[in-house]
């Protein structure tokens, strides 16, 4: 029996753009996955004309990847994401399960080596960095935390005591435990007390509570407005949850941190293409340099394979492989 075609694609698309969504959350996908997966489909489906996606496939699927490579120019990382975002509709929201789903050929990344700040650099970018985001720029460089694992810790994540700091649901859903700085423990002593203040405030004003992973907010209706769950670095002001729709605290908005240090980058002086995680990769490959094994970098940064952790052994050598040039004995 053919389908009922009496009711056109775009009419269909908002209900098939829920689904996207539900089929997400069950799989506890983050927010950035979320919003990256469904903006993917929508684009799919205007570049098709509003064609429904079940009705599309292998060639559909390639000639839009195509469209992405050579007329809008996107990286190979973007197309990848598009990649995947598609085939997440198709699996697990279509629930189409064809052989063509396997044989289509994924963009590959160029290998490059990560961009590394040298001691010299790292100090000079820490002498200009605006006060406000200071701790965080020095917390990133001094465990190997990335951008978003940092600005999501919650007090009871980090132990003055033991000298560590536990990051839960990093990359790949992973937990792992990470070194605290030991000259960064008064100045994240004080950052609890500033934190502290507009907890405080929180709880005298009977605002709901910050933002709990998964089901731990049914479970635990209460912990979210615990001092314990309170982030380390909260935003200055509320803001909206955009799956709950509460108004509420959240923590430090990524975009404060990455223009400071882009302007940090620019004031120290470093012609290099610096990032935030370029802070990550520097704090590995220093440790690599100091003479910590590898596997214990691996760990710190939750690599799940020591491949991953072997790029930047290719890092800490000088020149070509760490050799000397010829040139360099000609007198």
């Amino acid at each position: 029996m053919k389908p009922d075609t009496s009711i056109s694609s775009s009419e269909r698309a908002p209900k098939l753009l829920a689904q996207v969504v539900d089929a997400i959350r069950i799989r506890h996908y983050s927010i950035r996955t979320e919003e990256a997966y469904v903006h993917w489909v929508k684009a799919y489906i205007r570049f098709h004309g509003l064609r429904h996606p079940r009705d599309m496939g292998a060639r559909e699927v390639t000639k839009f990847l195509s469209y992405l490579a050579t007329e809008r120019d996107v990286a190979a990382a973007t197309q990848q994401q598009a990649l995947s975002a598609l085939l997440f509709l198709y699996r697990n929201v279509l629930e189409i399960n064809l052989p063509w789903l396997d044989d289509l050929v994924r963009p590959k990344k160029p290998a490059r080596l990560p961009t590394v700040l040298n001691h010299d650099e790292v100090a000079r970018l820490l002498a200009v960095v605006r006060p406000e985001q200071s701790l965080m720029v020095r917390l990133l460089y001094g465990t190997g935390m990335r951008l978003m694992e940092c600005l999501r810790l919650r007090i009871k994540d980090v132990d003055f005591v033991r000298g560590e700091i536990l990051i839960r649901d990093g990359k790949g859903a992973k937990d792992r435990v990470t070194v605290l700085p030991r000259s960064l423990v008064e100045p994240l002593q004080n950052q609890f007390q500033a934190a502290r203040r507009l907890f405080d405030q929180d709880r005298a004003a009977s605002r709901p509570g910050v933002y709990l992973p998964h089901a731990l907010e049914r479970k635990y209706p209460n912990a979210g407005a615990t001092w314990a769950w309170f982030w380390v670095f909260p935003a200055a002001g509320l803001s909206v949850d955009p799956r709950s729709g509460i108004e509420r605290r959240h923590h430090a908005h990524e975009k404060a941190l990455q223009r400071a240090m882009k302007q940090a980058v620019e004031d120290a002086g470093i012609c290099k293409p610096v990032s935030v995680h370029t802070l990550r990769h520097s704090f590995a490959t220093h440790l690599l340099h100091s003479g910590y094994d590898i596997r214990t970098v691996q760990e710190l940064l939750g690599h799940a394979d020591v491949s991953t952790t072997m790029i930047y052994t290719h890092v800490l050598n000088r020149g070509g492989r760490g050799v000397v040039s010829p040139v360099d004995a000609v007198r």
